[in-house]
């Protein structure tokens, strides 16, 4: 009687991860590298330089805890509190409001966005939004101009930074609270680097 099963204990039988026989491609390996990269820089135990010096810190440690009362972090700040001007800049730098309509201006923005916004530790992967995609991420119904704020470098009025915001009206339970959703933050990396 002949057995039909392999036998587990034969050495020179392992198993083939490639059920074709093929070795992977340089393509595949690297693919796959790519993807653990990725997989360990959205790791929840990664540390973060900068967001752990943040007020989020800890953000989750009190789940669960009864004895905090439910509701806002701190009051809202009434209207007429808020400072009306806006906090002094280098005097290498000015404040702008930006008109995302203007072409000339959505290149500019598209331009900073797309060099500067949101990458991985090894600057493989960034988000590339297009035109016509920020045009329409900033002029929700009720959007705000003045929410549309950049900064620019008073000599060469290169945009160096920008903040944009958009009304939302966010439900919490029973209430529905009105507040600014901000979408894009974004610095110029030559500006955030540290200095030597």
């Amino acid at each position: 009687m002949v057995d039909s099963n392999p036998s587990s204990d034969s050495p020179e039988e392992a198993p083939n991860p490639n059920p074709d026989g093929n070795a992977p491609s340089e393509n595949d390996l690297a693919l796959e590298t790519l993807a653990k990269k990725v997989q360990e820089s959205l790791l929840l135990e990664k540390r973060h330089k900068f967001s752990e010096t943040q007020p989020v810190v800890g953000q989750f440690k009190d789940i669960g805890d009864t004895r905090l009362p439910e509701g806002p972090i701190e009051p809202p700040t009434p209207l007429s509190e808020v400072k009306l001007e806006p906090y002094n800049l280098p005097n290498l730098y000015e404040w702008i409001t930006f008109d995302i309509d203007s072409e000339e201006m959505c290149a500019e923005v598209y331009n900073l966005l797309t060099h500067n916004y949101i990458e991985d530790d090894e600057n493989m992967f960034r988000f590339n939004y297009s035109k016509e995609f920020l045009r329409w991420a900033l002029h929700p119904p009720g959007y705000y101009k003045s929410w549309h704020i950049g900064v620019r470098v008073r000599s060469s009025k290169k945009l160096v930074a920008l903040i944009t915001g958009v009304s939302a009206r966010i439900r919490v339970h029973d209430n529905v609270v009105t507040m600014a959703e901000i979408n894009f933050l974004c610095v110029h990396k030559k500006l955030t680097l540290p200095l030597s």
